[in-house]
């Protein structure tokens, strides 16, 4: 029997979503019932008959369920699989299914709707002559020495303070503390000759705020609650009472700017030569950030003339995506495999924005590709290799075995891709220069 053509009518729930009707005729249901009944008889065995001889009211006593079950399922896989093809709806995931009844009524048609999401529809548009701004950057000889002070700052020596009045912030303290957590004194956090800077901000917060003010052998009780994430997590929220001797005051000297401290560096020979590559790699620092910067508004900019709905599976993806890579990096800090996922899990809402962006971004490439023509051939994936190659100084053949894994290569291929579509838009764009210190962009960094 030829299948009855069943009712099917498509709404549009929103730009990505389609909500698409089935009504499917009582003949097409009774014919999937009945093959499935044929199915389920030549599996079965039932005592007294052969298989494939059992009669359909005793399959009906013993099997109606399932026979049901699976006559539905195949309604549903082939009626929505044919209106998709038929209509060419572009979904992208598995549809959401709303059954009108769950079992089959005898003689009565069967109805479901199928929510599904859809792959948007972009038109980029006025890509070309975007208007963003770039930083232009002047290093000074003032940023140059301040950049020369951080060196000497790893070459630095602690040393007591000669007739040393009280504490203030910067003064390094060399303590012994004693804890009590629920008055019990805590062993395992009792240290002798522990030095902390005032002010470093690397202790418990309010700490070392009460730590000015004390003179070498003073004694006080530091009262302080321990921060909600700490660890181990049976003090975390606890207050704790920290009994600190201060057993002497020391203060940060920096080496002076002489022959001494240029020895300290293999590859120079003078002061000049060390102001020179400094004023270098600076130079080279703000050339990486300027770039990334200009990349970022670029994108903003293509973004603020195209607004559109992304399908929220594909930005669930990429805020997966995210968690992972935020956990990686936690746990490459030393932080375990259990407390990292629990904090990317935490993490999870504030990743939609950038989610979201990265999804309409990859769109918008996409398109703007096909329209400009803008590919990436094999040789282009070889250079970069090769490129990879000299930038990590990693063998040739070991940077070639990374990429002989698929996914790799095309994800090295995306990003190639990405980095023209990004210099083609630069090129086309109107770019305007905002004078910025060195300062300022530092501390856009931090």
């Amino acid at each position: 029997m030829e299948n009855i053509a069943a009712d099917v009518t498509i709404e549009e729930v929103s730009p990505i979503k389609k909500k698409i009707s089935f009504d499917i005729p009582w003949a097409n249901v009774k014919h999937e019932l009945d093959s499935a009944y044929d199915a389920v008889g030549r599996q079965v065995k039932i005592k007294g008959f052969r298989p494939g001889k059992v009669p359909r009211k005793i399959l009906e006593l013993h099997y109606r369920q399932d026979a049901e079950k699976e006559a539905l399922s195949n309604l549903i896989e082939k009626h929505y699989e044919d209106a998709v093809r038929k209509h060419n709806i572009p979904v992208i995931a598995q549809p959401e299914i709303d059954q009108d009844q769950q079992g089959i009524e005898q003689g009565e048609n069967f109805s479901f709707t199928a929510l599904v999401e859809t792959r948007p529809e972009v038109e980029p548009h006025d890509y070309e002559e975007l208007e963003v701004a770039r930083d232009e950057v002047d290093i000074t000889d003032e940023d140059v020495d301040a950049r020369i002070d951080q060196m000497r700052e790893m070459y630095a020596t602690l040393e007591s303070v000669k007739d040393p009045g009280e504490s203030k912030q910067g003064d390094f303290l060399v303590i012994d503390f004693e804890v009590t957590v629920d008055g019990e004194i805590r062993q395992e956090l009792t240290t002798e000759n522990y030095s902390i800077e005032i002010g470093g901000g690397r202790f418990i917060p309010g700490f070392e705020e009460q730590l000015t003010g004390l003179k070498k052998d003073d004694e006080k009780t530091v009262d302080i609650t321990f921060p909600a994430d700490y660890e181990p997590a049976e003090l975390a929220g606890k207050q704790g009472f920290f009994k600190v001797i201060v057993k002497d005051i020391q203060e940060k000297k920096l080496p002076p700017l002489d022959d001494e401290f240029i020895k300290n560096f293999d590859t120079f020979e003078s002061m000049e030569d060390l102001r020179e590559a400094v004023r270098k790699s600076m130079a080279d620092e703000v050339t990486q950030k300027t770039n990334d910067d200009l990349r970022k508004n670029i994108v903003t900019a293509l973004l603020e003339k195209h607004e559109f709905e992304v399908p929220s599976i594909w930005v669930e993806r990429q805020i997966y995506r995210l968690m992972l890579d935020a956990q990686q990096r936690m746990m490459s800090s030393g932080l375990g495999k259990d407390k990292a996922a629990e904090l990317s899990w935490s993490m999870r809402e504030s990743f939609r924005p950038h989610a979201e962006r990265m999804v309409k971004t990859a769109l918008l490439f996409e398109k703007i590709a096909e329209k400009e023509a803008i590919a990436v051939d094999d040789a282009e994936v070889e250079a970069r290799i090769d490129e990879l190659m000299v930038v990590n100084g990693q063998r040739l053949d070991q940077v070639r075995e990374v990429f002989e894994n698929e996914e790799a290569r095309e994800r090295l291929r995306d990003e190639i891709l990405e980095n023209k579509i990004l210099d083609f838009l630069i090129d086309k764009a109107h770019v305007t220069v905002e004078p910025r210190s060195f300062a300022d962009l530092q501390k856009e960094s931090t």
